[in-house]
């Protein structure tokens, strides 16, 4: 359990609920704040996953193994949500890992005890839709990506809208986000 708000969660919640206070230290009562170190494993594909993390410090990365192969379906960084959304909701194994990209610092939630304060603070259910929304929107638009762009157009799509993955992973990463090799990364970044 957590004792203060951090301002950095303070700022998500207050942005999608107007005048938060009360819901963020209701939602810290609940919260536990846990560190894992780069490469950890904070859920593993095919466990069950229970628990919706905020980020505070680091990024993680979510990705589900093809033939042995790794491929980075999401990376989540700090002020978001991150989850296996699918397990969560239906109690199934998780078709994904979520690893620490980074050394993160994160805020987890049980889901039985956010589910009970949705009965209790409407604010709270209002605040759950929207981590939902946010993880399902990020999860369409990398579908998107596959559907309507070549692989140059997804790098230049990446630059546009999520800057941030391409400042703060490596190459290799951000290639098995695109869907594409490395080396055609590479020559796609080349001026």
């Amino acid at each position: 359990m957590s004792d203060s708000v951090p301002p950095s969660f303070q700022k998500t919640v207050s942005a999608i609920v107007p005048h938060a206070q009360e819901l963020c230290s209701a939602l810290m009562a609940i919260a536990t704040r846990v560190e894992f170190p780069k490469s950890a494993v904070i859920l593993q594909e095919g466990q069950i996953c229970r628990h919706i993390y905020f980020v505070e410090k680091g990024c993680l990365r979510t990705y589900t193994l093809n033939d042995g192969v790794e491929i980075n379906t999401d990376f989540v960084f700090e002020g978001s949500f991150a989850t296996s959304l699918r397990s969560l909701r239906t109690g199934a194994a998780s078709d994904v890992s979520l690893q620490a990209y980074e050394h993160c610092v994160l805020y987890r939630f049980e889901s039985t005890e956010l589910l009970a304060l949705y009965s209790k603070m409407p604010e709270a259910e209002t605040l759950g839709r929207a981590i939902v929304e946010e993880v399902l929107i990020r999860q369409q638009e990398h579908a998107n990506m596959f559907r309507l762009f070549s692989g140059r157009e997804r790098y230049q799509h990446l630059l546009a809208t999520r800057p941030e993955i391409v400042q703060r992973v490596s190459l290799s990463q951000i290639a098995s986000y695109l869907g594409i090799a490395r080396e055609t990364l590479s020559r796609i970044r080349r001026p």
